[in-house]
């Protein structure tokens, strides 16, 4: 077995971890792996799981303001730069906190923090520094910045407090499915949709419905990521939905997923959204959802695995594409 191509079966083991390079990887010197794995840079999926509520929020913003094209666009640039230091940033956070479990679960043993590639030293001064490049990047949001990194606050609380989620409640999921969906506030926030006031006690009912719908949808899809470690989180005490319901857990990702469809369809009837949103969106969201948790083998790791990256793109692309369609539809109209 070469280091370069590692079997099948045990190709879960190499998930940013190990001496594995594939693709781009393969030319970069050794001595930044364990940088480029710490970021999950290779596959980009956590890069693009936080820029999707970033790009909801901007596109409801944008209908719902009639933003001008350019203005999106611009703006759609600096919440992706913006979305790859904060990914950088909380991936490392996370493994650097999660690096004693990380040595007890087969998947995680072999990542930088465990396998003694990176100090954790090395490893908080890196996550620092993309921490600081995410915070320069809310100089280039409209409005005041002081202003912007105040609505930045929980959702910085959140991120921080991930980690260590998981040794606290079995409702992971739930906290990482916020984490994430404050994306949509700050995505709103970078057209200069006001999602909320606390001094009036306002809260923006589009941008709630999204962020519920966001959260639910995270829910189910960082499930089906648990179920790749369920027995080893079992003898760690590493809480998780997957932990809690095990393969009894069909039933509440059918439940999650009509709440889900509820909250964007809500979303439609609260702004009046033409058809092709229900289709694309809601339809797209719903029945590649539909298709995962109908289809997926939990107690196969691969499975899991396979739906988690590529089903994500699938829901995540339907619900941006419904909400492009629909600025597309009315910029024009």
């Amino acid at each position: 077995m070469s280091a370069s191509n590692p079997p099948k079966k045990i190709s879960l083991a190499y998930q940013y971890g190990g001496n594995y390079r594939s693709g781009w990887l393969a030319y970069l010197p050794e001595s930044w792996l364990p940088y480029v794995q710490l970021a999950r840079l290779s596959p980009p999926v956590g890069l693009f799981l936080i820029y999707f509520p970033h790009l909801f929020g901007l596109l409801l913003a944008a209908i719902i303001q009639r933003s001008p094209p350019i203005q999106v666009v611009k703006s759609s640039g600096v919440l992706f730069a913006g979305s790859f230091f904060l990914s950088n940033a909380i991936h490392i956070w996370n493994d650097l906190i999660d690096a004693p479990l990380d040595a007890q679960v087969q998947r995680t043993c072999n990542r930088p923090i465990p396998r003694g590639a990176i100090t954790k030293t090395a490893a908080f001064l890196f996550t620092l520094s993309q921490a600081v490049g995410a915070s320069l990047l809310l100089f280039a949001l409209p409005g005041e910045v002081l202003h912007n990194a105040l609505y930045s606050v929980p959702g910085i609380i959140g991120w921080t407090y991930y980690p260590y989620a998981k040794r606290h409640t079995y409702w992971t999921q739930t906290v990482l499915g916020f984490c994430l969906s404050w994306g949509i506030v700050m995505g709103s926030l970078s057209l200069g949709l006001v999602p909320y006031v606390l001094e009036t006690g306002f809260v923006n009912t589009s941008v709630l419905s999204l962020f519920v719908g966001s959260t639910l949808w995270t829910m189910i899809y960082d499930s089906v990521y648990a179920f790749q470690d369920l027995e080893d989180d079992v003898k760690a005490n590493i809480g998780s939905m997957a932990v809690l319901f095990k393969y009894r857990i069909k039933p509440v990702f059918w439940l999650i997923l009509s709440l889900m469809s509820t909250a964007l369809i809500l979303i439609g009837q609260i702004n009046n959204f033409n058809f092709p949103f229900y289709v694309v969106s809601v339809g797209g969201a719903t029945i590649s959802l539909a298709v995962m948790v109908a289809n997926i083998n939990l107690k196969d790791s691969l499975s899991c695995w396979w739906w988690f990256s590529t089903g994500f793109w699938y829901a995540g692309g339907a619900i941006a594409g419904g909400l492009l369609f629909e600025y597309v539809q009315r910029a024009i109209g």
